[in-house]
């Protein structure tokens, strides 16, 4: 049981629940249980939270779920085309691209060990959030889509397909993003996607059976693992265009 005392809340965000749990900082998406996408408000304030943590060496662990119905529905493509309409030459859309992928870079580079904690549906750019984190654990009732190329789009949130490609494999990435298909956790966990499947009720289970480890280990080992593993990643995406995925995306949105 949480400790009061030692439970701080962050009034500074406005789009995410924050929480600081001694060691653990709790993240929410969707904290008002009205929108499962990702926009702008939700982008801006991970960011500056991912920030906020140089500050705060102190915290080693951030679990990121959500308190919506859904862990994330994906881009907000409502704010892409407002920001189309407001901007035709497609720079505002490529803003906030820019945006998703500098999110993931510092989720991927953050000194705290990432923690997904996933339940219902998993879709395009949740996936690609998630994807960056260093564990993933699913309820077994999870459904996951990367729904891109059915609804005309490139996969370019992010820089997510490199990501997923070294995290699950080249082909079974190559199938789920051309077909589009639905799937769910025990095949999230067969390919690598989810590392822990779990009834939705014990999911906290699994999340506390590595967090209590993991606060015990030295800060120093756990950093510089999580740097090498990092930079093994990267170096499997030697030719990794997502700094691209701005451009590819705007493209595609005027086009549409």
């Amino acid at each position: 049981m949480t400790d009061p005392a030692r439970t701080l809340t962050a009034p500074s965000y406005k789009a995410i629940h924050v929480e600081w749990e001694g060691p653990v900082v709790q993240v929410r998406l969707n904290p008002f249980e009205q929108d499962d996408t990702l926009g702008v408000a939700v982008l801006d304030d991970l960011i500056a939270l991912l920030d906020d943590l140089h500050d705060r060496p102190d915290t080693r662990i951030l679990v990121l779920s959500s308190l919506g119905t859904d862990f994330c529905l994906g881009a907000d493509r409502n704010e892409f085309q407002a920001a189309l309409a407001t901007d035709p030459t497609g720079a505002s859309v490529r803003r906030i691209v820019d945006r998703a992928h500098r999110l993931c870079q510092a989720l991927e580079n953050t000194h705290a060990i990432t923690i997904a904690r996933l339940h219902g549906r998993v879709v395009g750019a949740g996936l690609a959030l998630a994807s960056f984190c260093d564990l993933r654990a699913g309820a077994d009732t999870c459904r996951f889509r990367m729904p891109e190329v059915g609804i005309g789009l490139p996969p370019a949130w992010g820089g997510a397909m490199g990501r997923l490609v070294a995290e699950a494999g080249a082909a079974r990435i190559r199938e789920l993003m051309l077909t589009c298909e639905s799937f769910d956790a025990p095949t999230a966990h067969r390919i690598g996607i989810l590392h822990k499947v779990a009834p939705a009720d014990r999911l906290d289970e699994v999340v506390d059976a590595w967090t209590r480890p993991l606060v015990r280990r030295s800060p120093e080992a756990l950093v510089l693992t999580k740097r090498m593993l990092a930079g093994f990643a990267r170096a499997d995406r030697t030719a990794d265009v997502s700094l691209l995925d701005s451009h590819l995306l705007a493209a595609h949105v005027r086009q549409g």
